[in-house]
C-alpha cells in the first residue's frame, strides 16, 4: 500500500513540478550551438557543463540544501524570509532580508512569463519537420503558439482539477521518450560519455576564455525550473519530489548525451532534439511532437498555478495588495484562481511571443531572472546556515552562491539582446510590492489609534450610560492593543453600541498551515475579543470559524480609508487601494451584514 502511494506521489510530482526543467532539452542544446561550431571538443565540453550545472544548481542547491529548509513541509522564497526574520535580532537585518525576498519573488514572476512563451514556441517550431509543413512561416508558428496560450489561460477560471490527474502520466511518457531517444543516439557516438567527467567542462571554459564564459548564459537554460523543487514542495512533500528528481535527472542526462552524440554525427543539424527523433523514428515523429506540445502546456500550467500560489502567499503575508481570489475546487481549497494575475500573465506571454517570434531569440534573452533568483536564494540559505551554526552547509551554500553569481554575470550580456524584458516584467510586481508595503506603513502612521487603556475607560462609561442595540456586533481590528479610528468614530461619535461588541483580529502565523479561532479574556463588560490565527498558506472561511465558536452577529463593522495624496507616488498608492478589493472580500465575510466606516487621511 505504501509503495503504491509512493509511486502515485512520484507520478503526480512529475506533472506538477518538473514541466519547466523537463522541457528544457527542446531548446537548450539548439540555442548553444547557434553560437558555437559543433567541433568534437566543444560538444564534449558543453555537454559536461550541462550535466554538472544540473548537479550543482539543482541537486546541490535545491534538492539537498534548500529542501532541508522548510516550515511544516512548505518551501519557497517567502519561507526563507520567514526563517531568516525569526533568526535575526536587528531591525536593519530584517529589513534587508525582506528587501531580498521582495526582489526574489519579483524575479521569479518575471521569469514565469517567459517560461510558457519559450516552451510553447520551441515545441510548435518542431512542426516544420513534418512533410508538407516545411515552409511554415514564423508568423504562423507565433499564431499557433498564441492560440495554445490563449486556450490554456482561458481554461484557468474553470480550474485544473479535472484534468490534473493526466499531467503525471503524460510527463512520465515525455521523460521516458527523452531517455529512449537519448540512448538510441548514444549508440552512434558512445565517446560522448566522456562528458560525465567535469574536467571537460572546466577545460572548455579555460580554452575558450570570454566566449566560453558567455556560453554559460545559454547553459543555464538546462536548469530553469529547478527552483520548482523547493517552491512546490508544500503541495506534495519532499520525498516524492526527491525520488522523482532522480528519474528526471537520469532522463535529462541521457537526452543531453544523446543530443551531443547526434550532433557529432549530424553537425549540420539546427533543431537538434526534433531532428534527432525525426532521423531515428520518422514514423512516430508526429506523436512525439504532440507529446512535446502537451509537455510544454503542462510546464506552463505549473507556472501559472505557481504564480497564483506566490501571489496568494504575498497577500496573506501582507506584502501584496489584496486581489480577488476565486476557489475552483470544492474539495481542495488550494485550487485558486486570481483573474487579474491570470490576464496579466496572458497579455505578457502574448507580447513576448510577438516581440521575439523565435525560441532561439527568446532563449538569448532568457536566464537573467532565473540566475538572479538562484543567487538570492543562495545568499539567504548561507545566512540561515551561518545563524544556525552549520559551517559545512554554509560553506556548500557559499560555493553554490558563487556558482550562481558566475551564471548571473554571464547572463548580464543578455540585457542587450532583450534580457531587459525579464527585468521590466519583474519590475512590475517589485514596484507594486514596494509601493504597497511602504504605503501601508505610512498609512498606519497617519492613523490616530487610541491606546486600549484609554478606549476601555471611555467605552465603560458610554456602555453604562447609552441605550444599547440588541444583538452582537463585530469590529475588525489588526491589534487589540491599539483601537483604530473607525471604531472610536462608530461608538463614541455615532453612538452605535450593541449589547455585545466583539473585536475580531486575524493573525498571520510564521508557519504555513494551521487555523485556530478562540475567545480571549473579555476586555470590558460588553466588549470581547476573538482571535483567528492562520498559517500564511491557509485559505480560511471566517464565517464558518465564527459559527463554530457560537458567534451569531447582527452586523460586521470594518474600516475604509479615503486617501488624499499630494505626491505622484502616494497618488499611485491611493489608486492601488481603490482598485483592489478590501480584506473583507478576501476573507469572505457575510456581505449582508457588512458596514464600512470611512476615515479620511492625507499622505
Amino acid at each position: 500500500m505504501r509503495s503504491t502511494e509512493s509511486v502515485k506521489g512520484i507520478v503526480k510530482s512529475l506533472g506538477l513540478v518538473f514541466g519547466d526543467i523537463g522541457t528544457s532539452p527542446i531548446y537548450t542544446v539548439t540555442v548553444i550551438f547557434l553560437l558555437l561550431k559543433p567541433a568534437y571538443d566543444t560538444i564534449i565540453g558543453v555537454t559536461s557543463l550541462l550535466i554538472w550545472t544540473l548537479v550543482v544548481l539543482v541537486f546541490l542547491q535545491y534538492d539537498f540544501l534548500a529542501m532541508s529548509l522548510s516550515r511544516r513541509g512548505e518551501g519557497g522564497t517567502i519561507v526563507l524570509r520567514e526563517i531568516l526574520v525569526s533568526l535575526l535580532r536587528t531591525k536593519k537585518g530584517r529589513t534587508f532580508v525582506t528587501f531580498l525576498s521582495f526582489l526574489a519573488v519579483s524575479l521569479l514572476m518575471g521569469d514565469g512569463v517567459i517560461t510558457p512563451a519559450i516552451s510553447i514556441l520551441s515545441a510548435v517550431e518542431g512542426s516544420a519537420l513534418i512533410p508538407g509543413l516545411e515552409h511554415i512561416s514564423k508568423t504562423q508558428i507565433v499564431l499557433v503558439s498564441a492560440l495554445i496560450a490563449i486556450v490554456l489561460f482561458s481554461f484557468q477560471r474553470k480550474g485544473t482539477e479535472k484534468v490534473a490527474f493526466t499531467f503525471g502520466p503524460i510527463m512520465v511518457s515525455w521523460f521516458a521518450s527523452l531517455a529512449f531517444f537519448g540512448i538510441i543516439a548514444l549508440g552512434d557516438a558512445p565517446k560522448v560519455l566522456m562528458a560525465i567527467n567535469p574536467y571537460y567542462g572546466v577545460k572548455f571554459l579555460a580554452e575558450n576564455g570570454w566566449k566560453g564564459y558567455l556560453v554559460l548564459g545559454e547553459v543555464i537554460l538546462c536548469a530553469t525550473g529547478g527552483e520548482a523543487l523547493y517552491a512546490d514542495m508544500g503541495h506534495l512533500g519532499s520525498p516524492p519530489i526527491r525520488r522523482a528528481w532522480i528519474g528526471v535527472f537520469a532522463a535529462l542526462v541521457l537526452n543531453y548525451l544523446g543530443q551531443a552524440a547526434f550532433l557529432m554525427t549530424h553537425p549540420q543539424a539546427k533543431n537538434i532534439l526534433f531532428e534527432l527523433v525525426f532521423s531515428y523514428a520518422r514514423g512516430v515523429y508526429v506523436p512525439f511532437l504532440l507529446l512535446s506540445i502537451a509537455a510544454t502546456v503542462i510546464a506552463s500550467q505549473a507556472m501559472i498555478s505557481g504564480m497564483f500560489s506566490i501571489v496568494y502567499q504575498g497577500i496573506t503575508t501582507r506584502i501584496m495588495p489584496i486581489f480577488k481570489v476565486d476557489y475552483t475546487s470544492v474539495e481542495r481549497k488550494s485550487q485558486i484562481y486570481i483573474g487579474s494575475v491570470n490576464w496579466f500573465l496572458l497579455f505578457s506571454v502574448l507580447f513576448i511571443m510577438v516581440e521575439f517570434a523565435e525560441s532561439s531569440r527568446l532563449a538569448a534573452a532568457y536566464g537573467l531572472a532565473v540566475t538572479g533568483t538562484m543567487t538570492l536564494t543562495g545568499i539567504m540559505m548561507a545566512w540561515i546556515f551561518h545563524l544556525n551554526k552549520k559551517p559545512l552547509l554554509m560553506a556548500l551554500s557559499l560555493f553554490v552562491t558563487a556558482t550562481d553569481i558566475c551564471f548571473l554575470a554571464a547572463n548580464l550580456n543578455k540585457i542587450h539582446y532583450g534580457g531587459y524584458w525579464s527585468l521590466i516584467l519583474a519590475a512590475v510586481p517589485f514596484c507594486m510590492i514596494l509601493l504597497y508595503t511602504q504605503g501601508q506603513k505610512k498609512l498606519y502612521r497617519r492613523m490616530h489609534f487610541m491606546p486600549i487603556e484609554d478606549f476601555v475607560r471611555k467605552f465603560s462609561m458610554v456602555y453604562k450610560a447609552s441605550p444599547l442595540i440588541k444583538g452582537t456586533a463585530l469590529f475588525l481590528i489588526k491589534d487589540v492593543a491599539e483601537v483604530p479610528p473607525y471604531i472610536v468614530q462608530t461608538m463614541f461619535y455615532h453612538g452605535i453600541i450593541y449589547e455585545e461588541n466583539i473585536f475580531i483580529s486575524i493573525i498571520k502565523r510564521d508557519d504555513p498551515y494551521g487555523v485556530t479561532g478562540f475567545f480571549k479574556e473579555d476586555i470590558a463588560k460588553g466588549l470581547g475579543a476573538f482571535e483567528i490565527q492562520m498559517g500564511y498558506m491557509e485559505v480560511i472561511d471566517v464565517e464558518e470559524i465564527l459559527r463554530e465558536a457560537g458567534v451569531e452577529e447582527r452586523t460586521v463593522f470594518y474600516g475604509l480609508e479615503d486617501i488624499s495624496a499630494g505626491s505622484l507616488v502616494w497618488k499611485a498608492f491611493s489608486l492601488l487601494k481603490r482598485i483592489t478589493p478590501t480584506f473583507i472580500q478576501f476573507y469572505k465575510f457575510p456581505y449582508k451584514k457588512l458596514h464600512g466606516v470611512l476615515t479620511k487621511l492625507e499622505l
